[in-house]
């Protein structure tokens, strides 16, 4: 027999072995099981936790939270907005599910449904905001003007309906037109925003968690009077520098109670993905005003084996 034939019915028989085996695979796995399992490999969350027995340094290297437009099983659809300075309008999305449903039912985190972030790429115009649901189309939408041109992040932060619920944060980017001046970005640990002086210490460390310390003072002064805002003393976000990677972080301490006070530090247990720089802003609440300090930090390499605390999220509200 030449050679050329015995290739020809060799390979025959290996499509006929496959075959057999795809149609044996078939019977023992249901097509709905096979649809769940591509469902949950093609959304599956690369910042969430390794699964036990899972080699660590290949979790180390998943994406980030809040750099993709779907985790977890959701999806964020395109975000409508105005599309330029000087144009108002709503702000409005939807968070769909596996099968492609608006999600209508959110587990509440930290006295909201749903927690919206938006900043420009260069850490500019930060805004921590919550939009309003409409339960009949599951779209969420909230008046919304630019002030300046640009290039900017959409996050939103949730957690679904589940036994376990687990943070999800997803993200997708806007173009607006108009004028638009880069912002010069340093390391500073010092803010002042509407007569309040913000200091921050600590150092940042990339892999394991450190305290990071902020200081209200006005005038001076030491500020005693701050106010809880959705359920703690303040709220902490890091931007990384480069891919917007979001980090969200809460204070030290218990959930402090309806018309409790507190001051003038507030602390925060923060762990960095890597090192490098991180833009970090502050909301904190005096006499029911919210204000917003922003930093400039570096983050530095820690030890390589991280540690955890209750405290800190890599994503939250």
């Amino acid at each position: 027999m030449k050679a050329g034939t015995r290739l020809a019915l060799y390979a025959a028989a290996l499509v006929a072995l496959f075959i057999g085996a795809y149609a044996i695979a078939g019977a023992i796995v249901p097509d709905n099981v096979v649809k769940k399992w591509a469902r949950a490999s093609a959304t599956h969350d690369g910042g969430s936790e390794a699964g036990d027995g899972a080699d660590a340094s290949a979790a180390a290297n998943q994406p980030a939270r809040g750099t993709a437009v779907a985790a977890s099983g959701y999806l964020l659809s395109p975000v409508a907005a105005p599309t330029s300075v000087g144009t108002s309008g709503d702000l409005s999305f939807q968070v769909l599910d596996a099968d492609g449903r608006p999600v209508t039912h959110y587990t509440t985190s930290h006295e909201k449904d749903l927690h919206l972030i938006v900043v420009r790429s260069d850490g500019a115009n930060f805004r921590h905001v919550h939009p309003t649901l409409d339960q009949t189309t599951g779209t969420w939408s909230i008046p919304w003007s630019w002030s300046s041109g640009g290039t900017y992040r959409v996050y939103t932060d949730f957690e679904p309906v589940a036994e376990n619920p687990r943070p999800v944060t997803l993200t997708r980017t806007l173009d607006v037109s108009g004028a638009f001046e880069p912002m010069t970005v340093s390391l500073t640990s010092e803010s002042e925003v509407d007569g309040y002086q913000v200091t921050a210490e600590g150092d940042v460390m990339a892999g394991s968690t450190s305290m990071v310390t902020m200081t209200v003072s006005r005038e001076g002064e030491a500020v005693t009077t701050l106010e809880p805002y959705l359920g703690a003393f303040g709220h902490l976000v890091a931007l990384r520098e480069g891919d917007l990677a979001y980090i969200h972080v809460h204070p030290e301490g218990d959930e402090p109670k309806p018309g409790a006070t507190a001051g003038p530090t507030i602390g925060f247990m923060v762990e960095a993905p890597t090192v490098g720089r991180y833009r970090l802003y502050l909301d904190f609440q005096v006499a029911g005003r919210v204000h917003t300090a922003e930093f400039v930090v570096e983050a530095h390499r820690g030890p390589t084996s991280a540690s955890t605390t209750p405290h800190a999220e890599t994503s939250g509200h």
